[in-house]
C-alpha cells in the first residue's frame, strides 16, 4: 500500500463507528439493508497460530503519529474506547488483504499483530467477544480498537457508537490466555 493510500484510509477511518450526539448512525454507517437475522449468534473465531502478515506489522504513520506493531503473538492488555465500523467499509480490503464483513467478528487495532486473536470485554455490561485482528486502526484519539459491526452489536455498543472495554490478545495454545 503506498502512503497515500495509507493514509486515504486512515482518515476514512478516522471516524468510525461513533454516534452523534443525537443519535442515529455516524455518516450513514450502519447495519447495511438486509443484517442476518442470526447476528447474536454469530460465533466467536476460534483463536489458533497463523503466520503473521508480510507487511501488515511494519512501523507505520498516521496523522503525525508513529506506530509500531508487535511482530510476534504474545500477552497484552489494554483499556479504553471502543468504537465499531459497518457498511461504509464492508467489502473494502483490510491491512490484511481480506475483505472486511461487518458480519464476521473481527477487529482493528493499531499494535497488535495481524492476524492474531483478542477478547474484547465491554467494562459496562461484561459482556465478551473473541475477534480476529486483521485491520489498522482506529486513528481517533482516545480509541483503543474499532469492532465489527457483529463484535459490536454482541457487547452491545450499536447504540452508543462506543463504549469502554478490555482488550486481552490471546495467545493460541497458551494456558495464561484461556
Amino acid at each position: 500500500m503506498t502512503r497515500r493510500a495509507a493514509l486515504v484510509a486512515a482518515a476514512l477511518l478516522a471516524g468510525c463507528g461513533s454516534a452523534p450526539n443525537k443519535g442515529g448512525y455516524y455518516k450513514d454507517d450502519g447495519p447495511g439493508a438486509n443484517p442476518p437475522s442470526n447476528l447474536a449468534s454469530i460465533p466467536d473465531p476460534t483463536p489458533k497460530s497463523e503466520p503473521l502478515h508480510r507487511f501488515a506489522n511494519r512501523p507505520y504513520e498516521v496523522f503525525g503519529r508513529k506506530y509500531v506493531p508487535f511482530t510476534k503473538v504474545q500477552p497484552y492488555q489494554q483499556r479504553g474506547m471502543a468504537s465499531w465500523y459497518g457498511k461504509r467499509f464492508h467489502g473494502q480490503k483490510t491491512a490484511s488483504g481480506e475483505p472486511y464483513d461487518m458480519y464476521a467478528m473481527t477487529a482493528a487495532h493499531p499494535i497488535l499483530p495481524i492476524p492474531s486473536y483478542a477478547r474484547v470485554t465491554n467494562l459496562r455490561n461484561g459482556r465478551q467477544v473473541v475477534v480476529r485482528i486483521n485491520d489498522r486502526g482506529p486513528f481517533h484519539s482516545g480509541r483503543v480498537i474499532d469492532l465489527s459491526y457483529a463484535a459490536a452489536n454482541r457487547l452491545g455498543l450499536i447504540g452508543s457508537g462506543s463504549g469502554e472495554v478490555e482488550v486481552d490478545a490471546i495467545v493460541p495454545d497458551s494456558r495464561a490466555s484461556l
